[in-house]
């Protein structure tokens, strides 16, 4: 199950990328683009029926932590120069590069469909929301990201992946705030932060 935490991100099987408008696609884009900072509650579903929750912060450009809550010994936190993947039950550090997560798109400062970076490879719009798949041609062993918008109001609510073992990773946000004040000390990871406090309340 830890492994599929990396991945951060998401893919669905929707109608054509020949049918995305140019104008939906321009929404996205001035959303993601415009989206300062952002913090929720999130649920995290996989296929093989693993399940984990917690609490996300982004702050644009490139900062993200994702707080797992117990009994998921897990920590993830974005400074801005690569992803620290953190397990404390393993009492684990992994170092993670930018460019080897799905997620990046969303926490780069600006994005945009026609730059060659990117590529919608499916695309999906009802009445209650807009989701897009998108590929990054120059990163292909990257899986595919889709995200998925609420239409009113519009806003991010969840993004998929298949990580590499092909289970299929559902990230779901509830409780958002958009352009809320984040604090750079919640990008900042000290391996030991906390352990004192726990061996204190053990004595």
């Amino acid at each position: 199950m830890k492994k599929f935490l990396l991945t951060l991100a998401g893919t669905f099987l929707f109608c054509s990328a020949a049918n995305a408008d140019k104008a939906d696609l321009t929404k996205i884009e001035n959303y993601l683009n415009n989206l300062s900072t952002l913090k929720a509650g999130f649920v995290q579903m996989a296929s093989n029926g693993g399940t984990a929750e917690g609490k996300i912060y982004i702050s644009k450009p490139s900062k993200i932590r994702m707080e797992y809550t117990a009994p998921e010994p897990l920590l993830i936190v974005g400074n801005g120069d690569y992803i620290i993947y953190n397990d404390k039950e393993l009492d684990q550090v992994t170092n993670i590069d930018y460019k080897d997560i799905p997620a990046t798109m969303i926490l780069t400062k600006k994005i945009s469909f026609d730059s060659g970076d990117l590529k919608v490879v499916d695309f999906y719009k009802d009445s209650g929301q807009v989701a897009v798949t998108v590929e990054t041609p120059n990163t292909p062993s990257v899986k595919p990201i889709t995200l998925i918008f609420d239409q009113s109001p519009f806003r991010l609510k969840q993004w998929k992946v298949i990580d590499p073992q092909n289970i299929e990773i559902t990230v779901s946000l509830f409780d958002i705030e958009e352009d809320a004040t984040i604090g750079n000390e919640m990008f900042k990871f000290d391996k030991n932060a906390g352990r004192s406090k726990s061996k204190t309340q053990r004595k």
